[in-house]
């Protein structure tokens, strides 16, 4: 699965590496803790997670509900194949393999599909549910930004055959991560304050 690199395909190779393997143990961690949590959910309907907060803040309505299994079996599960396939794949860069073009492409297509799925699931929570998941929304805090390294790596390497301009932007913007990512959490904090009044509820 390696082949030559592109033109800017070795640019900041240990950036890159890093933060597929933080992003993809904080994605990792929060996947494993939701399948503790769902196994003991399982085994006792009536416990009391270490994550539910009060009504407005808590993992048990998340993972008891039909969007917890979107697949037919608890979302969790999938994170963890999906979180570890993101710790190996920064491992394997930081080794110093080269992965081939059309690799990143299909893992931007998979980062781009997780992206949605959390969109989704974030838009549930707080418009269906009426409730925030902690765990879950560690998987959200970690998703956007790896859905960005991705997907403007993929991009400035040319894996995502768009025009050079586009590759131009993608270099410059690879930078610009943690402030978009920033961004977009306060968009969640604002549209959950704005929905469930969150502060309210914990400091009622």
């Amino acid at each position: 699965m390696t082949s030559a690199p592109g033109n800017n395909q070795s640019a900041r190779p240990l950036a890159l590496a890093v933060s597929l393997i933080v992003l993809g143990a904080v994605g990792f961690v929060a996947a494993f803790m939701l399948t503790l949590d769902k196994f003991a959910l399982l085994e006792n309907p009536d416990v009391q997670l270490g994550c539910n907060i009060n009504v407005l803040i808590g993992c048990s309505t998340n993972l008891n509900s039909a969007q917890g299994e979107v697949f037919g079996f608890p979302n969790p599960l999938l994170g963890i194949a999906f979180w570890s396939a993101t710790i190996t794949i920064g491992v394997v860069l930081l080794a110093g393999a080269a992965l081939a073009r059309w690799f990143w492409a299909l893992y931007a297509i998979a980062t781009a599909a997780s992206l949605g799925l959390v969109v989704w699931f974030i838009s549930e929570s707080i418009f269906v549910l009426h409730v925030l998941c902690p765990w879950c929304m560690v998987t959200w805090a970690a998703t956007i930004p790896l859905f960005l390294v991705v997907v403007f790596h993929s991009l400035r390497t040319g894996a995502i055959p768009l025009p050079e301009p586009v590759r131009r932007f993608a270099g410059a913007a690879f930078g610009w991560i943690p402030l978009i990512s920033l961004v977009a959490y306060v968009l969640i904090a604002v549209l959950a304050q704005w929905k469930l009044d969150v502060l309210g509820a914990l400091f009622a």
